[in-house]
């Protein structure tokens, strides 16, 4: 592969494979950057291009991974950012916050993809690699510090002498990601060393150089935190692999962090979302005025209760209620105090209820009341219970007057014969109560 398109317009890739197919380059596209995220996709490309805009990590925050403490095994590697508009002073601005190359269109045609990104891709222009990486050497005399700076040089690194009793400052100011230490002969030196580079973010890459130790102070070195040990005297290769070794475990470090934070990031968003989707439910599903549950909620779980029972015969109870004379409490206290009444009456059904039980105002005046698990029996008993709690306590209005709502109830449960028209059933059983004087509970005829 030598280029890497992470986008998800597919019109540009093909404009890609028509620009450079016929010189002999590839071009591999991944629509997800979370997926070239872990499949770390960039690995031997020779030009990145993805997309500015990008759900849930963008270009510039990619561009700045491959920028970072391990930016030199990506330094020669070129990223473009790609817009689906003319780029302004806000993107410019963000390139170059993330040490980004250039922007390519999204709609570009393979003519002008070639003018703006042939020369990188075939050689004939070279990304400037940017300023040396900054090393940091503890504990070694200054002719082993000089030979390892002669080694490293070439990899983009620039290798500072410090002392190791003010090592914390050097970290925090250079952020090294690698970190050369001597080994003294007993090693303790160095072991205070690593435990001090512990409480560091980022921590460095820790190499051991030299020291003649046993294999016991050994393993406390790389216990305490050391990462790997060159042996004296020092060879240029075995530096090089050094260099690349914490080069690479710096960069999946950091990769490995990245991929936590978009999962994190994913699964807060999807938990703000949820919370989101429920309050829509509950503003979908809620009567604003008694905070029940409303009509288009009572139909789904009088539908879904009839099918549970139809389908494993799982008992429960419609109870239907109607206030009694509302019209004429509206007629006489005015709306306000009818609205006033139907919320005490809302209250008082649901705190007669279970957990479990499910309260409707699905009319004016008018409620519903599903009770799961139960028979028929009891819940002609929670019926009535609800009916004498509502006579009960009448209703203080501001104008010092009392309103005595009453309120009649039918009841019913499902059985073999017609389960579908229950509703219907328990509707006349609420007429009945009406009919014979109100303020009463009837039960709808089984069967």
């Amino acid at each position: 592969m030598d280029l890497l398109a992470i986008t998800r317009h597919p019109g540009l890739v093909e404009a890609l494979r028509t620009a450079f197919g016929g010189a002999g380059f590839t071009v591999e596209r991944i629509a997800d950057p979370l997926e070239a995220l872990a499949r770390e996709a960039w690995n031997g490309a020779r030009m990145v291009l993805v997309d500015a805009v990008a759900d849930p990590m963008d270009g510039y925050r990619l561009c700045r991974l491959l920028r970072g403490e391990s930016g030199a095994l990506f330094r020669h590697v070129p990223v473009f950012l790609v817009l689906d508009h003319l780029p302004t002073e806000a993107d410019r601005a963000a390139l170059a916050a993330a040490e980004g190359d250039g922007f390519v269109e999204a709609d570009s045609g393979a003519h002008r993809l070639q003018h703006t990104l042939g020369p990188l891709l075939d050689g004939t222009a070279a990304r400037d690699g940017g300023g040396p990486l900054p090393a940091l050497a503890v504990g070694l005399p200054p002719e082993t510090a000089a030979r390892i700076q002669e080694a490293v040089a070439p990899c983009g690194f620039a290798l500072r002498a410090w002392d190791a009793g003010d090592l914390a400052a050097g970290l925090e100011r250079f952020r090294p990601p690698i970190l050369f230490l001597g080994v003294d002969d007993t090693g303790e030196k160095a072991r205070e060393v690593l435990e001090g580079c512990r409480g560091s973010e980022p921590a460095p890459y820790v190499i051991l150089v030299g020291g003649d130790v046993s294999e016991a102070t050994q393993r406390r070195l790389l216990e305490s935190g050391a990462r790997d040990w060159i042996p004296l005297p020092l060879a240029g290769p075995l530096l090089l692999h050094g260099c690349r070794r914490a080069l690479e475990w710096v960069h999946v470090k950091r990769l490995k962090q990245e991929y936590q934070h978009q999962l994190r990031d994913m699964a807060e968003r999807r938990s703000a979302l949820e919370r989101e989707a429920t309050s829509l439910r509950s503003e979908v599903l809620t009567d604003p005025l008694t905070e029940l549950l409303n009509r288009r909620a009572f139909t789904q779980h009088l539908e879904h209760a009839v099918n549970r029972w139809e389908r494993n015969r799982r008992p429960f109870v419609l109870i239907l209620g109607d206030l009694d004379y509302f019209k004429l409490t509206n007629d006489r206290f005015g709306h306000l105090v009818g609205d006033a009444v139907l919320r005490a009456v809302g209250q008082r059904i649901r705190s007669s209820l279970r957990r479990s039980d499910l309260a409707f105002r699905i009319g004016g005046e008018e409620f519903a009341i599903l009770l799961l698990e139960t028979s028929l029996k009891a819940g002609t008993e929670v019926a009535e219970k609800i009916r004498e709690r509502i006579e009960a306590a009448p209703l203080k209005v501001e104008s010092g007057q009392t309103v005595f709502p009453t309120m009649s109830f039918g009841v019913g449960a499902p059985d073999a014969e017609d389960a579908g028209n229950l509703f219907l059933r328990v509707d006349e059983a609420l007429y009945l109560a009406k009919h014979k004087g109100r303020n009463r509970v009837e039960v709808m005829t089984m069967g």
